[in-house]
C-alpha cells in the first residue's frame, strides 16, 4: 500500500499556543482511581519505566498520605532514577506535603477547592480561608522542594475573577506551576481556551490543564487548553480515570503532533504498545474504536474504503498519522461490505491467485456469511478459497494429538498438551489464570517461533447448560501481521484450543508461502 504525502494541515491556529508542550501523566495516580482498576506494586513500577522510557516528562506516581502502601510504591518509583520528573499528589495538608517529601519526589502536586459548591461542602472554608491556606501550603512545600504544582480544583465552576486571585497567591508564594482541573468535565472548549488565555495573561505562570470526560470533551478541551497558551497536559493511558476517565495520552500527543506541529517529546511509534500494556494491567479491554490505539483505529472493511488505502493510503485515513507512527498496523478486514481489491489483496498475501470469475464467487460467498450476522475470519476465507478454487487443503504444521486439563477451587489450572509440529511430537504443560487461559498458553508454548495472542472472545450461539460457545482470536506473528480464526464446540476449552490452533497454521502457511530463508 502507498503511504500518502499529505502535509500537515494546522486546522486551528493561535499566537499563544507553544512550539513544545510537555505530557504529565497521572494513570498511576488518577487513572488507578478508576472503579475495578488497582494496579499492584510490580505492575505500577513496570508502567513508571515505560512511561519513562517514551519520554512522559512527569509521573504522578501517586498520593502518598492516603496508605502506607501508596508512600512504599511512591519511594520505590522515584529511586528507579527514571528520566521522568517524579510528582506525589497532596491535599493542603502539611502532613499530605510531608508524606511527598519523605518519598523524596521530584515536584509535590498540592490542591485545594475553590468553587463555591467545594468550598463550602467539602472542606467548608470561605474564600479568605482558602486563599490562606494556598499561600501557607504552598510556602511550606517550596521550604522543601525545588518544584511545587498548585491545582484550584474545580476551577472550571469557579468564579473566574476569584480563580485569578487564588492563582496569583500561589504564585507569589513560589508555585512553579499552575493547575487548571476540570474537575467534572464540564467546560467546552472554546470556554476552556478563553479561561486559559485570561489565566496565562493575567497571572504569568507556567500553565498545566487537567480534563475530565464526563462530555466526552477531555481531549478537546485540553487542546483548547493548548491554544489558549497552556505548556503542559496531564492525560491518563487509555483514558482512564474518575468516572469517565480524562484525557486520552495517544489522543492527545497525536493531535499535538499530527496536527498542530508541536513537539510532545514522546515516543510516538510506542503509544500501541503503552495503551496494550496498561490495558492488560487493568484487566480493561480498549474498545477496537478507540481512536489511535484500537485494533480498527487503521481497520478497513468496506470496499471503496480498501480499494482506496490499497491505491494510496491517505485516501481513506489522515495521512498525517499512519500506523506506524503509533505502532500500528494497516488491516483490511473482512465483511459484507468487503470488496474485490481487498480480498485479492487478503489472499495474494498469503500466495493464493484466484482467476477474476473465482475471486466474484469468493466475494459472493464471504458477503453472504457476513450478512447472516457471523464474522467471516482469515481462516474463513482461506477455506473459501480451496473450496472455490478446488485447491487441496493446505497441511497443517500443528496438529492437536491430545489435552488434558486440571483446574477446581484449591488447585492452580494446569494445561498439559500433546501435538505434532511438522510431523514431530511435541509434550508441553503450562499454568494459568484459569483452564482456558492454561490451554492457550500450552499450545502457544509449542510453537518455537514469536506468536502473540492480541484477541481473545467467547460467545454462547445456544441456550442452556450444554450451550455451543464460538471463540474468536486474534494473533500476532513475529513480523507484526495479525490472523484471526474461530472454533465452536459445547467444550470451550477445545474451542478455544482449536480456535488458537487454527490461527497458528495460519501463521505457518504464510511463513512457508513467503519462503523465508530465516523462518
Amino acid at each position: 500500500m502507498r503511504s500518502g504525502t499529505l502535509k500537515r494541515t494546522v486546522f486551528f491556529t493561535d499566537s499563544r499556543a507553544k512550539s513544545n508542550v510537555t505530557v504529565f501523566d497521572t494513570t498511576l495516580r488518577d487513572g488507578e482511581q478508576t472503579p475495578g482498576i488497582s494496579f499492584t506494586r510490580e505492575e505500577k513500577l513496570g508502567i513508571a519505566e515505560h512511561l519513562s522510557d517514551i519520554g512522559v516528562h512527569t509521573i504522578e506516581a501517586g498520593f502518598p498520605a492516603s496508605s502506607d502502601s501508596e508512600r512504599d510504591i511512591v519511594t520505590a518509583i522515584r529511586g528507579l532514577g527514571l528520566n521522568a520528573e517524579i510528582c506525589g499528589l497532596a491535599r493542603s495538608l502539611k502532613a499530605d506535603v510531608d508524606a511527598c517529601i519523605d518519598c523524596d519526589v521530584d515536584m509535590v502536586h498540592v490542591f485545594i477547592p475553590t468553587s463555591d459548591v467545594q468550598r463550602e461542602y467539602t472542606i467548608k472554608k470561605t474564600r479568605e480561608q482558602v486563599l490562606a491556606a494556598t499561600g501557607e501550603i504552598i510556602a511550606y512545600a517550596r521550604d522543601h522542594l525545588d518544584r511545587c504544582m498548585f491545582s484550584a480544583m474545580d476551577a472550571t465552576r469557579t468564579d473566574p475573577d476569584y480563580l485569578i486571585e487564588v492563582y496569583r497567591v500561589a504564585v507569589d508564594a513560589g508555585a512553579t506551576i499552575i493547575n487548571v482541573p476540570d474537575t467534572v468535565g464540564v467546560i467546552t472548549p472554546t470556554a476552556m481556551k478563553q479561561l486559559i488565555a485570561r489565566i496565562d495573561r493575567e497571572v504569568g505562570c507556567p500553565i498545566d490543564v487537567h480534563c475530565h470526560n464526563d462530555f466526552g470533551l477531555a481531549v478537546a478541551n485540553t487542546i483548547a487548553a493548548v491554544e489558549g497558551g497552556a505548556s503542559q497536559v496531564q492525560v491518563t493511558v487509555n483514558g482512564i480515570g474518575e468516572r469517565a476517565g480524562n484525557a486520552d495520552l495517544a489522543q492527545t500527543v497525536m493531535i499535538l503532533e499530527s496536527i498542530y506541529g508541536i513537539d510532545t517529546g514522546i515516543k510516538t511509534t510506542s503509544l500501541v504498545e503503552t495503551s496494550r500494556l496498561v490495558s492488560r494491567y487493568a484487566g480493561m479491554t480498549t474498545p477496537p474504536t478507540q481512536p489511535v490505539v484500537g485494533e480498527n483505529a487503521f481497520a478497513h472493511e468496506s470496499g471503496i474504503h480498501s480499494h482506496g488505502v490499497i491505491t494510496r493510503s491517505d485516501t481513506f485515513e489522515p495521512g498525517i498519522m499512519t500506523p506506524e507512527m503509533v505502532g500500528h498496523r494497516r488491516r483490511l478486514k473482512l465483511g459484507k461490505h468487503a470488496g474485490r481489491h481487498a480480498v485479492r489483496q487478503m489472499l495474494a498475501e498469503a500466495h493464493i491467485a484466484p482467476t477474476d470469475a473465482q475471486l466474484d464467487e469468493i466475494v459472493q460467498r464471504v458477503k453472504g456469511i457476513a450478512g447472516r450476522g457471523k464474522r467471516v475470519t482469515d481462516a474463513d476465507l482461506y477455506e473459501i478459497a480451496e473450496s472455490v478454487m478446488q485447491l487441496a487443503p493446505n497441511g497443517k504444521t500443528l496438529e492437536l494429538q491430545g489435552i488434558a486439563v486440571m483446574t477446581g477451587n484449591h488447585v492452580i489450572p494446569t494445561a498439559s498438551v500433546r501435538a505434532t509440529v511438522d510431523g514431530e511430537e511435541h509434550i508441553f504443560s503450562s499454568v494459568g489464570n484459569g483452564p482456558v487461559d492454561a490451554a492457550v498458553k500450552a499450545i502457544l508454548g509449542i510453537i518455537p517461533a514469536p506468536i502473540h495472542l492480541k484477541e481473545f472472545s467467547i460467545e454462547a450461539i445456544s441456550g442452556g447448560t450444554d450451550a455451543l460457545g464460538h471463540v474468536t482470536i486474534a494473533v500476532e506473528d513475529g513480523r507484526g501481521r495479525v490472523f484471526d480464526a474461530s472454533a465452536s464446540s459445547d467444550d470451550i476449552i477445545l474451542a478455544s484450543v482449536e480456535a488458537v490452533i487454527n490461527a497458528i497454521n495460519l501463521v505457518c502457511r504464510t511463513r512457508k508461502n513467503d519462503r523465508e530463508p530465516d523462518e
